[in-house]
Order: structure tokens, then C-alpha cells, then sequence
């Protein structure tokens, strides 16, 4: 068999493992959150519930999200190869709608004893970015309401936030902003959204 195809094969089994808790594709409509959320009402009970507990807004939920997996339920990053066929893992242990690393999960759930939680369920995702945009406040001082630099304190962590490391990544600065611009797009279209409240 040649290389190309055992790679093949290989992907195709690995992609095959393990399904998910929630839906695998996006929304139809990533540009709208109206539409969004009545096509997914779960997702709005979640950043609701994750609104009341720790306080950042749904809009700023929905434009991180949007930027980590597009609402992919069972998101992973890219495979790394060698030679180019082979596939040797994952780039990193990020999953889920949120994209919790392994370490940043497991201490969430230590944290906040929540023993059953999944990162492809999205009350779970949603639970946990509220958790640790709490953290970024706390430590860093960054309101839950701005989008921008809790993406980056998310993306850098609050150590690295605190360095100021994204100053060398002059694209992810330009990736925070544009999570900015959608979570202000997102907050003026759920203000006229006719939605069930909870």
C-alpha cells in the first residue's frame, strides 16, 4: 500500500472515533445571531445560564465562540504531518465549541466540581467561558464586556495577557478586533430578536 493511501486510511479512522454530544455542523446563518439562536435554542438557554452565573454577556459568548470553532460541537485543530502524509496528532489538545485545552478544562472542572462536564456539549462550553473570562477579570482587569481583550487573554492566557505577548502577533490583535466587531453585531441584533427569555 502506498503511503498516501495508509494515511488516508488512518485519518479516516481516527476522524471516525468518539461522536460527539452536540450537533457537528455550524448554524446555516454564522452572520446573524437571531438566526442562529432560533435555529439552536439550546445554545440560547446555555449563554443565558452562563450570562446569569458569571456575568458576560451572550453577545460576547457568541463572537468567542464564533472565532474558536464557528458553533462546531466537536471542533479540533489541524493535524500535524510528517513528510507531509502521515499524520502525527493534533497541533494542540484544543476541542469543542470553546476550544478548551486539556489542562485549562481539567482545571475548570476541578475549580468548579463539575465532574460530568463535556467540552462538545454547549451549556458546558458556555459554563466554562464564562468561568474563565471571570478569571481574566479578576486578574487582569478586563471587563466581561470587552471582546477584545478577553480574546486575547483567552487566546494568550492571563499570564501571557499580562505580559503584553500578544504585541508580538500582530495578526491575533487583528483576529481580536474583528471578535470585537462581532460581538457588537451580534449585541445589536439579539436587541431586536424576538426570542424566549429564560
Amino acid at each position: 500500500m502506498s503511503r498516501t493511501f495508509c494515511a488516508l486510511i488512518i485519518a479516516v479512522f481516527l476522524a471516525s472515533c468518539g461522536g460527539g454530544s452536540g450537533p457537528s455542523s455550524a448554524p446555516r446563518n454564522l452572520d446573524n445571531a437571531c438566526a442562529i439562536l432560533k435555529e439552536r435554542p439550546e445554545y440560547y438557554k446555555a449563554f443565558k445560564a452562563s450570562e446569569r452565573r458569571w456575568g458576560v454577556p451572550v453577545h460576547v459568548q457568541m463572537a468567542t465562540i464564533h472565532q474558536e470553532s464557528k458553533f462546531i460541537a466537536d471542533a479540533r485543530t489541524p493535524f500535524r504531518y510528517v513528510i507531509g502524509v502521515i499524520p502525527m496528532g493534533r497541533q494542540s489538545s484544543a476541542f469543542g465549541y470553546s476550544q478548551a485545552l486539556d489542562a485549562t478544562w481539567d482545571e475548570y472542572l476541578s475549580e468548579t466540581g463539575t465532574r460530568f462536564a463535556k467540552r462538545d456539549r454547549i451549556n458546558d462550553a458556555a459554563d466554562f467561558m464564562g468561568w474563565y473570562m471571570t478569571k481574566s477579570r479578576a486578574k487582569n482587569g478586563i471587563s466581561l464586556h470587552d471582546a477584545e481583550n478577553q480574546y486575547l487573554a483567552y487566546h494568550e492566557g492571563n499570564t501571557g495577557f499580562a505580559r503584553q505577548s500578544y504585541n508580538s502577533k500582530p495578526w491575533l490583535i487583528g483576529v481580536a478586533r474583528k471578535v470585537q466587531l462581532r460581538a457588537e453585531m451580534y449585541e445589536n441584533q439579539i436587541a431586536g430578536c424576538r426570542l424566549r427569555r429564560w
